[in-house]
């Protein structure tokens, strides 16, 4: 054997390699520790911050939105209600136990348990986080889950108000109504605050000054482990109260409300109430309404869809939400016209005879053959005569004179009210119609508009309107349902809404002076005589019946104000009142406002009115009335 030593060469190798593997060695030595100096000096607080945050878990605490009042500020349309949501933590449910503990947690809320399942999606199986399955659950059913808490693992309950809306009827289209915040508006409104699981306004004041009476959300912070379980001891929970929204106070009074929804009672249309000289809405009645209520409860899911598939369509404010044909209220933006431009002697007799003959067709008068005689412009009004206005729009002041005073006083323009949804109506032009037909403007077009047929159309907020700028010598104030907005704890006022011009017009004063006598002539002498010309107040307005095309049936006007002649501006009501053809014809509007009227200057309720106005016996009318 040969015993010989081994060679240096292989030996240096040996060495070599080590001090290779020391330095690789020292080098991630080197690595790690700079690495970890950066983690934990250079970026330890941020590392501390996230580990403490997975460490920690917090709980919304709901914030109760702001009360609702009307302009007296006695006594809440809208507060707020104790109430319950009920979770389940899937995790904390024994693995398999999920659907008995829906099924008997179901017969304890009265829900159906696919309700319930439809929240707790198999995913969320293995989660430590709790799911909301059921709101505004009463006292005795949390009650019951309390005392059966053992055999109810991973159910939990908390306080959570809902809205409690005392006064609904008409008043629902005016407040609206609240619901959890989908994904699409999430999306629109997550910079501006808003989070998963909120609650905010989806119609009416609700929608307009959500952000006003949200409040702010508190929150409570609790020591969870990595899989959300709490944790006893360690960190101290943290507890941030909620901030209660603002109350705000509206500028409806209830009473009258109730005085307009009674008048128009139940028939398709809508009623405004407003003061001309701040834009303050006193009153707005569209039926048919809704109750807001179905949305703050469990199953409300098929009344929702039953009130969507309605043909009436309740949702739909008809105060800003529905056009019509304004009939024979438009004669108050002709006889403006005629006063203003001097085309046509206010004094000047038009011959009716009951119907002329224009084009290819008779064109009729309401009242046909003999017709009104011959009239100057304030018996026209007064009577209505569809060809004085036909003659004298035609060949005096024309379409575009026409159109120029229709969007002075508004007309096709929105309101800005402060209510979602408002449309602005339409006033057709001679371009409009070769774009829309490719056919020419007519003579007999011109003749359509000139008592508002054809193709206009206006909201009754917009009529409302038309009667303010006349009273306002050509001044329309934008019309507002917000009064003030009020501190919830001290009830001290933090913001007063002013009145705001929305539309000043440069016709003289002069002008619209002899309007208000033209339509103070229609009362005491003219077409409204016998509903409208009361002992309690002087009213000035116009009546006005819309065509639909089908026989005995026409959308029923009536735009006014009172008192005719005050020394206080500050006492004078504009009504504008609409039913819709589809009612049985009954000529109602002018009942309905004389109604209201006497109601508000005589301080009496609607059946007291009806009375005093001998309106108990009314039988329906027939046929059609100017």
């Amino acid at each position: 054997m040969d015993f010989t030593p081994q060679s240096p060469p292989i030996q240096e190798n040996t060495e070599k390699r080590i001090k290779i593997l020391q330095f690789v060695f020292i080098g991630i030595f080197i690595v790690y520790g700079i690495r970890l100096f950066g983690m934990q000096i250079l970026r330890g607080e941020l590392y501390r911050s996230r580990a403490q945050d997975i460490a920690r878990r917090t709980t919304v605490i709901p914030a109760q939105r702001g009360e609702i009042y009307d302009r007296r500020f006695d006594q809440p349309l809208v507060l707020n209600a104790d109430s319950f949501a009920v979770n389940i933590t899937p995790a904390e449910v024994p693995q398999g136990k999920i659907p008995a503990l829906i099924e008997e947690l179901s017969v304890i809320l009265g829900i159906p348990p696919d309700q319930i399942e439809g929240k707790i999606p198999p995913q969320y199986y293995y989660l430590f986080q709790p799911l909301e399955v059921a709101s505004n659950v009463a006292y005795n059913k949390i009650a019951v889950i309390a005392e059966n808490v053992d055999t109810l693992p991973g159910v939990s309950w908390q306080s959570k108000p809902i809205r409690n809306y005392i006064e609904a009827g008409s008043l629902s289209h005016i407040i609206g109504y609240v619901g959890d915040i989908t994904k699409d508006e999430l999306t629109m409104l997550y910079n501006s605050g808003y989070k998963q699981g909120d609650v905010i306004g989806k119609a009416g004041i609700e929608r307009q000054y959500d952000e006003i009476l949200r409040g702010t959300d508190g929150l409570e912070t609790r020591t969870v482990d990595v899989r959300g379980r709490r944790i006893t001891g360690g960190l101290a929970n943290v507890r941030e109260p909620p901030v209660m929204g603002k109350n705000i106070v509206l500028s409806i009074d209830r009473s009258i409300q109730l005085l307009a929804e009674k008048a128009l009672g139940e028939r398709m249309g809508s009623v405004v109430v407003m003061r001309p000289h701040t834009g303050e809405i006193l009153a707005m009645v569209s039926y048919p309404w809704y109750d807001p209520t179905i949305f703050i409860r469990n199953d409300s899911t098929a009344e929702y869809q039953a009130l969507i598939d309605d043909p009436n369509k309740p949702f739909l404010n008809r105060a800003i939400q529905s056009s019509y044909p304004p009939a024979s209220t438009f004669k108050v933006i002709m006889t403006t016209g005629v006063l203003r431009e001097n085309v046509f002697s206010p004094d000047q007799l038009v011959d009716c005879s009951g119907e002329i003959h224009y084009g290819d067709r008779q064109w009729r008068c309401h009242i046909r053959k003999p017709g009104h005689g011959h009239l100057n412009l304030q018996q026209a009004m007064a009577q209505s005569c569809d060809i004085y206005f036909w003659v004298v729009g035609r060949d005096y002041l024309g379409i575009e004179r026409i159109l120029e005073y229709a969007k002075d006083f508004g007309f096709g323009e929105l309101t800005d009210i402060d209510l979602p949804g408002e449309i602005s109506g339409f006033i057709p032009t001679p371009q409009w119609k070769d774009r829309r037909f490719h056919e020419r403007w007519l003579g007999g077009d011109t003749m359509n508009m000139s008592i508002g047929q054809g193709y206009t159309l206006v909201t009754p907020i917009q009529m409302a309107n038309m009667i303010a700028m006349v009273v306002n010598d050509g001044v329309i104030y934008k019309p507002h349902i917000l009064k003030e907005v009020r501190d919830p704890l001290s009830g001290a006022v933090e913001t007063t809404i002013a009145p705001a011009i929305l539309h000043k017009s440069d016709v003289e004063p002069a002008v619209f002076e002899t309007v208000r006598r033209n339509m103070r002539s229609v009362i005491s002498e003219g077409t409204a005589r016998f509903p409208l010309n009361i002992p309690t107040v002087e009213i000035a307005g116009k009546t006005g019946t819309g065509e639909v095309g089908l026989p005995d049936q026409w959308h029923s006007w009536f735009a006014a104000y009172a008192p005719y002649q005050t020394d206080n501006p500050e006492e004078q009501i504009v009504v504008s009142v609409i039913v819709e053809a589809v009612n049985k014809w009954e000529w109602w509007a002018p009942y309905a406002s004389a109604i209201i009227f006497h109601g508000i200057f005589s301080g009496q309720t609607y059946e007291e009115s009806v009375s005093a106005l001998g309106l108990q016996y009314l039988m329906p009318m027939q046929g059609r009335r100017e």
